[in-house]
Order: structure tokens, then C-alpha cells, then sequence
């Protein structure tokens, strides 16, 4: 993920098929000598089948609006974009991997949605993708390397369009086949993200704030009620 990648590092406490694979699902820690671009493209070549159904709060989220563009931070292995895109959506997948890029570029030709998703790859501490969108989607966006999260999801939120929706879905548990077993670690709450995008509350609404509560399916197969911190804000309308 972001500088990071883009993958959004703990991805998967996931949906029961993991939309994007990432240091979080068991590829094993960071190495220090290692830098974002580098660990996410081995995490990448090293997963080629896992992850491709739509996380299931951005189906839930996605599935009531009338499709339009759409923005998702750390397409990863393509799930989410996929799916948007065979509802309509056109969408923009952005991700670290160049690996992750080219092969959610390949399966969208597959599926013959080729012609809306455009897949760029982007560190998203650098670089932001060109745009206005209806719909910004961050699943699961964290990485075990330093990123400016909070900067880029306030660039996210600038660039919808009136009326869009900035959806940020974070780990609010440790899944039982995460590589960070810390029972120190600290998840975000949908609060504590919300402070720190720091949007001006007569331009953005937050719609939702939230915790639930699901059954999430890891890498072996193995099952796990997991936590997730939603956060759902909405430009106002011009």
C-alpha cells in the first residue's frame, strides 16, 4: 500500500474472499532493508488467485447508487474494481504493484470490462490519479510502512465530485491469521480517522461511523469474526 501500498496493508480480515492480499494476511513482516514499491510487488507475484471478490461493505455501500466514476486506493489483486465495473461504475484502480496493475488490467479484458477500468499505478505518497469521482473507495488502507494516510484521504475527499461519497473501511481487529499479533496494536477508530482528515463539516458530511461486526474468511480457508471501522463522508451537494 502507500507509500504504501496501495494494496491497503491489512486488507483482509476481509470478505470471505479477500479482495486484496497484503502483509496483514500472512506474507510475513516488512524487512527494514525492504521499501513499499519492493514488498508489495513480491507480496503480489507471490499471490496470484486470492482476493477476487468485492469487500462486502462496499457492496453494500456501492450496490444502491446509479454507477458513475469511481476511485479505488489499493485496487490489489482487483476484486472491488472488477465488481464496480460490472455494475456500471467506471473506475479508476490505482495500486503500488505494477504487478497488481497489469494483472487486474488483463482480468478486466477477460471479463470484458476492459473498456471501463483504467488501472494506474500510483504511490499514492507521491502521486494522485487525475479526476473527479462519485465514489472513493479505501479498503482497508494501511501498510506497515510510514504514509501520509491522512493527507491522501483529505485528497480523496477533495476530489468528489458534488454529492460523492468517500467510503474508508479499516481494521477495527486483529484476524487470527494476521502476521501482527500484537495485542498492543492500535486500529484507528471511525472517530479517530474522521479527526484526522479534518474536513470542513459545511462541505463534507459524515454519513457513517460505525463498527460491525462480521464473519471474514483468511488465506487457508480459516474463519474469524473480525471487526471493521467504517467511515462514510459525503460531499455536499453544489
Amino acid at each position: 500500500m502507500g507509500s504504501t501500498d496501495q494494496t491497503g496493508f491489512t486488507d483482509q480480515t476481509g470478505s470471505t474472499d479477500p479482495s486484496r492480499p497484503t502483509a496483514e494476511t500472512g506474507s510475513g513482516h516488512a524487512p527494514a532493508e525492504e521499501d513499499a514499491a519492493r514488498f508489495w510487488e513480491r507480496i503480489h507475484r507471490a499471490r496470484s488467485g486470492w482476493g477476487t471478490r468485492v469487500n462486502p461493505l462496499l457492496a453494500e455501500v456501492a450496490a444502491p447508487l446509479r454507477p458513475g466514476a469511481a476511485l479505488d486506493l489499493g485496487c490489489g489483486s482487483g476484486g472491488d474494481s472488477l465488481w464496480m465495473a460490472q455494475q456500471g461504475w467506471h473506475v479508476t484502480a490505482v495500486d503500488i504493484s505494477a504487478t497488481a496493475v497489469r494483472r487486474l488490467r488483463a482480468r478486466a479484458r477477460e471479463l470484458g470490462v476492459g473498456e471501463l477500468v483504467s488501472a494506474e499505478r500510483h504511490d499514492l505518497a507521491d502521486s494522485f490519479p487525475d479526476g473527479g469521482f462519485d465514489l472513493v473507495s479505501a479498503q482497508y488502507f494501511q501498510t506497515p510502512f510510514e504514509l501520509p494516510r491522512g493527507d491522501i484521504l483529505r485528497t480523496a475527499a477533495r476530489a468528489l465530485r458534488p454529492g460523492g461519497l468517500l467510503l474508508v473501511v479499516d481494521h477495527g481487529s486483529t484476524a487470527p491469521w494476521s502476521w501482527n499479533q500484537d495485542p498492543d496494536v492500535h486500529y484507528p477508530t471511525p472517530e479517530e480517522t474522521a479527526a484526522e482528515l479534518a474536513l470542513d463539516p459545511a462541505r463534507w458530511s459524515v454519513l457513517r461511523a460505525d463498527m460491525p461486526r462480521r464473519r471474514a474468511t483468511g488465506p487457508a480457508g480459516e474463519t474469524a469474526t473480525v471487526i471493521d471501522n467504517v467511515l462514510l463522508v459525503q460531499r455536499a451537494a453544489a
